[in-house]
């Protein structure tokens, strides 16, 4: 380069403009700094003046101001590739801590009128949530071609406990429903809790199976052997007279045979077969037409069959906006049944309040969107089954159990998924919550996200950055 062309270079072209505007700097390097800030002042007009222009004739907000700019970051928060993992752990995990605190509240004058400590139900659903962590944990690091594995002898160790369950002398009834077989001391396993899970994954499995051979096209395959197998279960569930856990079997095989794309014909005959079904199972028992009669019940009934439900009323009328206060509940002085099982959202509402119900249903409601999220977002369609499956069972299952406390549905004897007693139900769902968690993990924007946030990442990222700059750049 020619030396009069170094000379005659401006080496201070910033400066140069303003000179060319009429603010020449006459000084040294502090009278250029400051004539560079007064540019950028003079360069950043304010927002008022910037929006003054436009066709409306008003300001523009601030950006984040106002309803539409709180949707906005909402929206982009919810976008994240992580929310839907973070959800899922943060939602199950409260629900459980949540049903823990709400066990120990809701047995304790149960446990003190069978001869018992009052810590006697708490201490073994801790064991429970600790053991169920366990499988949380280890369903969530299991990786999907595991999962497909262990469907099939999961299925299959289900029905031989579920066959086991009828024999007489192993088998044991509870509330007039025989699905329970006995483990010594005072521990027994409800089998039927184990079947949803097993008919999640070997039917996710099995759809996924002819989904890549193209063969869900046709009726049979669709149906074939996935029906029969359901009806297997619910055969088997029937013959103990468990109509909840049937209802919620049911319900997760609709679930499946929607997520495959079953014809609408299909599936209508499908519903009417399994309505009818259920119409005559419950028209032939007067335990279960009796409970539809207490559906919206104010009254108890000539001979007290709704005493259940109108309680459960009277604990949530209770409760108020805040509740009672944390084990200051009336109805659980033995007025209402199953306080720590079937009912304890009535509990809830009693001791603490509208506040304390709202926060438990929308604790489920995010919970059940971050399933359908995982479910919509994946390309698998193993993953895609199995968390359609996961959700469908934990919503639904949810809904029969508070609608009955509401009044609103009939008492079907099902657990509120996470929050209510019991170990064999327990274990299952959150197995259940690790397979979701997993599935969030699995998906690539996800495993991005997660392997950026690894201690020393970010730090080897910066200097591999800081390598390829220039080496006269600062």
């Amino acid at each position: 380069m020619p030396a009069d062309d170094i000379a005659g270079r401006d080496p201070h072209p910033a400066v140069r403009r303003w000179e060319f505007a009429g603010a020449a700097p006459a000084g040294g390097r502090g009278t250029r700094r400051g004539l560079a800030l007064r540019g950028r002042a003079a360069v950043r007009r304010p927002t008022s003046a910037r929006g003054a222009g436009r066709g409306n004739g008003r300001p523009r907000l601030p950006r984040g101001a106002g309803p539409r700019g709180i949707y906005e970051r909402a929206r982009r928060a919810w976008d994240r590739p992580l929310t839907a993992y973070y959800v899922i752990l943060g939602s199950g995990l409260l629900i459980t801590v949540l049903g823990l605190v709400m066990v120990y509240s809701a047995s304790m004058i149960y446990a003190l009128q069978l001869s018992l400590p009052g810590t006697y139900f708490f201490r073994k659903q801790f064991v429970a949530v600790v053991l169920g962590t366990g499988l949380l944990l280890l369903a969530s690091k299991m990786p999907a071609k595991l999962h497909r594995a262990f469907s099939y002898p999961l299925l299959v160790g289900t029905v031989f406990l579920m066959v086991l369950v009828q024999i007489p002398g192993i088998g044991r009834s509870v509330n007039g429903n025989q699905n329970w077989i006995y483990l010594g001391g005072p521990f027994q396993l409800q089998p039927s809790e184990f079947g949803k899970l097993a008919l999640i994954l070997w039917g996710a499995d099995l759809l996924a199976r002819k989904q890549d051979r193209r063969l869900l096209t046709q009726w049979k395959h669709l149906l074939v052997p996935l029906v029969p197998v359901a009806f297997m279960l619910l055969g088997l569930i029937m013959l103990g007279g468990d109509m909840g856990t049937a209802i919620i079997l049911t319900s997760i095989l609709f679930g499946l045979l929607w997520l495959a794309g079953a014809p609408t014909r299909l599936f209508g005959g499908v519903l009417l077969l399994a309505g009818l079904v259920g119409f005559t199972l419950i028209k032939t028992n007067e335990n279960r037409l009796s409970r539809f009669s207490c559906v919206g019940a104010i009254d108890l009934g000539p001979q007290g069959q709704c005493w259940q439900a109108v309680h459960g009323i009277y604990a949530l009328a209770s409760g108020g906006w805040f509740g009672s206060g944390l084990g200051a509940s009336v109805e659980k002085w033995g007025q209402l049944p199953e306080p720590h099982t079937d009912f304890i959202f009535a509990i809830t509402g009693e001791e603490l309040g509208l506040a304390g119900t709202l926060s438990v249903l929308a604790l489920f409601a995010a919970l059940g969107y971050a399933g359908i999220r995982v479910a919509g977002r994946t390309e698998d369609p193993f993953v895609r089954y199995a968390a359609g499956g996961v959700t469908t069972w934990i919503t639904v299952q949810a809904v029969v159990n508070i609608g009955a406390v509401l009044g609103l549905l009939p008492i079907a004897g099902v657990p509120l998924p996470l929050f209510s007693y019991g170990g064999s139900a327990l274990l299952p769902t959150m197995f259940a919550i690790g397979l979701l968690i997993a599935f969030a993990r699995e998906d690539p924007a996800a495993k991005a996200a997660l392997a950026m946030r690894r201690p020393g990442v970010r730090w080897k990222t910066m200097r591999r950055r800081v390598k390829k700059r220039p080496s006269g750049e600062r």
